[in-house]
Formats: structure tokens, C-alpha cells, sequence
């Protein structure tokens, strides 16, 4: 915040009355003449005072352009002849010389519909208020400046702080545009989640662009610089749909794509309906969007970051679920150790666990280090467990965890028993031989029996003699604990027994 604001105008202070509110005879609106030119030259006079000969323009705005039959951008509003680039130099950071920013100052005198703030980051200072309110703010004194502005017949005034000054948002969920995100986006659009994106390069105007996997970088490199995005579901080739889908009543935004593969938009309210169904009735697609802010919820946003990968765009997006996902996503890191609460297992097998109002899941796998049949063998829901984080993916959404990673493996401490012959239980007849459970105990561990080890058996038909349940005296020959695969024979320990060495523990 500057420490030197000064709310100046034409109004004498001498002419308000006991709540402040002037009452004097002076015109609100610009006199186009002796008034208008006296600001000019008292902003002339704080920037020289400053020492300030270029301005950045900040937040710009039109007036809304999302209204029926509106095709092109920015058209007029004040600033034909500003730019070298056209309207299209109306951009948010965008550097002007002193006389172009004073030419930006008559406009917004003028309410002409175009509107920004004139800054330069911690030493200067213009903002245009309603009824020729000005408010300069300096890192200076700038007396020379008052003096000069007290001469051309205004009135500054020192005040704490501009109204128009920017507020922080108390929510700080801003996602930028950089790689990760249209990492993300091209993820959305390869699984069909993703189809179109609003550009809001100046506030009040919008451009739309339909995305495909092949569109998503020539897109990306013709977005202006700080544009804020919004990613929506694709247009439906069912134009018939889209239209019966019309509400009866109220604001409604249709995004549609004409036969040329332009996109248009519009707002229109049900007055205008028929116009609208006549219009779009040829599209090659199209799709209705809510216009309330508390419906108009698109899949994620970002705002453009500048070259630098720095977001300095200072206007922000509304957070939506993914990008409240997104940014709880940010503070999490592998090998993490978090506590939730089992939300749900799914059909497949993979258990949700709720940490921190995000749902991580958990596979099987990483569920035990020993052989389970099912989630619900270890976990049940409601459940609050801890576990280890073993990946995040911000562009997926996704965190996965592991309950065993928290536990020691418990099979190293069988390769104890390696050459030894046990006494276990014939859990599963397969193709291959048998499985045997070697600890006495329900989720023990499990060795293969091929058919070449069980003696004295029908090697092709192993199953006609071996029975789940069946006790079968098996010798571990080897315990892979990379692979996590224990090896048994029945040959050999029927050998074994023969030779009288018995059965080990």
C-alpha cells in the first residue's frame, strides 16, 4: 500500500454535507473540457513528481460483451487509436507511456466503458472512482504536485487508502496455467471430460476455443497474457437436445459451433429464446451453460502466468472442486504419513479413504503384507486408519496410500525356515498344482505346489487327488522376496520323510 493517497477532484470540500456527501452544483459527469483537462494535468504533475513516465495497466474492463448477437471482442469502449496493436493491447501488465495512461484517464472520465488501474508496483498510483472521484497515491510526498493541482482549481484530499485498491481473497486457491496444468487439461480432453475453454482476457470480454488432442497447444500459445480460464465439458452434436434442454424462464449462455468451426456466444433471457433456437438450429454442436454464479461451475480455471512461470495477474478465478483438489493436492508429498477415515470399497476392491475432505485410495496390494481375499479383511468402513503416501497425481486427481508400508514385512522371517519341511493346508487347486498355507494361521503365507512336486500324483489331473482343506507335508525350497513367491514340493518332502528326517517347524 502506497503511504501517500490523495482522493482529488473538482468538488469543494466546503460543499458536503454532515455525512460527507457533496451537495454543491457541480456536474458528476465530464465536462469534456476545462475540469477534464485539469485532471490530466494533475496526474501529470504526481507522476512527474514521482518520477513516473510509463504506467501498467491493471484488471481492465469492458462492459459485459456476453449479451445476444455480439460476435467480436473488444469494439470501441474508448480506446481506438491507443494501441499500437489495437484493443487487443488492453491487457492486464501492459506497459504504456505517461501520455497514453492520461489518455486511458479521459476515457474512464468519460465513462466511456473501458476501466483499469494505472499502476506502477509500490510507487504509483491512478484509479478513476464513479462521479469524477480520482485517487493518486505516490510513494512520495509529491508537494510540488499538490500545489499544482490546488492551482488548477481542484481539491486533494490525503485519505488512508484508494477504494479501488485490491483486496486479497481470503481463500487463497489460484491455480496458474503453467505446464501442469495443461498437462491436466490434456488429460481432460483425451478422456472425454474436457471439450471447450473460456478465455477471459479483459473483464467483461470472453473468447471461447473448442479443444481436441491435437488443438490443445496452438490454443494455449494464442491465449492473451494473464487471461483467466475456465475448462467446461464439450459441445453435443445433438443440436435438437441441446435446445429442448432450454428452461422455461431466465438467463441462459449457449456456446455453439457454427458449420465454419467458429465458436459464438451468447446470454439471452426467454424473450429471446426463439432468436436464439434460429441461430444455433444450423450449429455443428452446441451446449447451454448456467449464468448464475452459483451454477455456473466449470470442471477447473487458471489464470495465465507471465513468462517467468509468476502469476502476477491479480484478478482470481472462483474455485471450483478440482481446483480446491488441486490445491489441497499441493501440500501433500510422498512418504507422507496421513490419517483418514475408510470411506467406502469398491466393487473392484480398491478402499476410498477420506483424508482431509479428499478421497485417496488404497489397492489391494498395499493393503497387508500377507494374502488377503478381500478389502474387508483388513478394513471396514468408518474405519479411521493410517497410512503412507505412496504417489500423488495432480493432473488425475489422484493420491494413493499404502496401510503395509506402516507394518515390517513379515516374510523375511520365514527364509528361517528354508529347506525345512512343514505340515500345511491345501488352500486352492489351480491348473499349475496346488497352493499351501505354511503358518498356522488364517491370512499365513502361501507357497505353490507344482504338479511335477506332487508325488505319487496324476500330474495332469493333480486336483483328483489333492483336496482344499487336505493336510499335505511340504518341504519350502525357496522364498523369493522380490517376487514374493514361496516354492514347496511335496516330492521332496515325502523324500525327506522317507530318509527320516521328519517334519521341521
Amino acid at each position: 500500500m502506497l503511504p501517500y493517497v490523495y482522493r482529488v477532484t473538482k468538488y469543494d470540500p466546503a460543499d458536503r454535507d454532515a455525512h460527507g456527501c457533496y451537495v454543491g452544483a457541480e456536474d458528476t459527469a465530464s465536462d469534456r473540457g476545462p475540469a477534464e483537462a485539469a485532471y490530466l494535468r494533475a496526474v501529470e504533475a504526481f507522476a512527474v513528481d514521482t518520477g513516473i513516465d510509463h504506467l501498467a495497466v491493471r484488471e481492465p474492463q469492458v462492459p459485459s460483451l456476453a449479451h445476444f448477437g455480439v460476435e467480436s471482442p473488444l469494439d470501441g469502449f474508448g480506446l481506438d487509436g491507443l494501441f499500437p496493436t489495437g484493443p487487443s493491447g488492453f491487457l492486464d501488465g501492459a506497459e504504456v507511456p505517461l501520455d497514453i495512461g492520461l489518455a486511458l484517464v479521459r476515457v474512464m472520465l468519460r465513462d466511456s466503458g473501458a476501466w483499469c488501474r494505472l499502476e506502477v508496483e509500490d510507487a504509483f498510483a491512478v484509479h478513476v472512482g464513479w462521479d469524477q472521484y480520482l485517487y493518486i497515491g505516490s510513494s512520495r510526498r509529491c508537494e510540488e504536485a499538490l500545489a499544482r493541482t490546488r492551482a488548477l482549481g481542484l481539491f486533494p484530499e490525503r485519505v488512508d487508502a484508494s477504494p479501488y485498491d485490491v483486496e486479497a481473497d481470503g481463500e487463497d486457491v489460484q491455480r496458474p496455467g503453467d505446464d501442469e496444468f495443461w498437462a491436466g487439461l490434456r488429460w481432460a480432453v483425451a478422456s472425454c471430460r474436457a471439450g471447450i475453454l473460456e478465455e477471459t482476457y479483459v473483464e467483461g470480454a470472453s473468447r471461447w476455443h473448442r479443444l481436441t488432442r491435437d488443438s490443445v497447444d496452438a490454443v494455449r500459445a494464442g491465449l492473451a497474457p494473464r487471461a483467466r480460464l475456465a475448462v467446461w465439458p464439450d459441445l453435443s452434436s445433438d443440436i435438437d437436445a441441446v435446445l429442448g434442454a432450454l428452461p422455461t424462464e431466465g438467463l441462459v449462455e449457449c456456446v455453439w459451433q457454427d458449420e465454419a468451426g467458429r465458436l459464438h456466444s451468447a446470454i439471452v433471457d426467454e424473450d429471446r429464446y426463439p432468436e436464439l433456437a434460429a441461430r444455433v438450429a444450423a450449429a455443428g454442436a452446441a451446449a447451454l451453460l448456467p449464468v448464475y454464479a452459483d451454477e455456473r461451475v466449470p470442471l477447473f480455471t487458471a489464470v495465465l502466468p507471465d513468462g517467468d512461470g509468476v502469476v502476477r495477474a491479480r484478478w482470481r478465478t472462483e474455485p471450483t472442486p478440482s481446483d480446491r483438489n488441486w490445491a489441497f493436492l499441493k501440500t501433500l508429498n510422498r512418504g507422507e504419513i496421513v490419517t483418514g477415515t475408510v470411506t467406502r470399497i469398491a466393487t473392484f476392491g480398491v478402499t476410498f479413504v477420506d483424508i482431509g475432505g479428499f478421497e485417496a485410495m488404497i489397492n489391494i496390494p498395499e493393503l497387508s503384507w500377507r494374502p488377503i481375499d478381500h478389502p474387508s479383511d483388513v478394513v471396514a468402513v468408518g474405519q479411521e486408519i493410517r497410512a503412507e503416501i505412496l504417489d500423488v497425481d495432480p493432473i488425475r486427481e489422484r493420491v494413493s496410500l499404502s496401510l503395509k508400508a506402516l507394518h515390517d514385512d513379515p516374510m523375511p522371517s520365514l527364509t528361517r525356515l528354508l529347506g525345512r519341511t512343514v505340515l500345511g493346508h491345501v488352500t486352492k487347486i489351480v491348473p499349475l498344482g496346488a497352493f499351501v498355507r505354511i503358518e498356522e494361521r488364517e491370512n499365513g503365507f502361501e507357497g505353490l505346489v507344482h504338479n511335477s512336486e506332487l508325488s505319487g500324483r496324476d500330474p495332469d489331473h493333480p486336483q483328483l487327488d489333492v483336496q482344499v482343506g487336505d493336510a499335505l507335508p511340504v518341504k519350502i525350497v525357496d522364498i523369493d522376496l522380490v517376487r514374493r513367491r514361496i516354492t514347496l514340493s511335496h516330492r521332496q518332502a515325502i523324500s525327506g520323510s522317507q530318509d527320516g528326517t521328519g517334519l521341521g517347524t
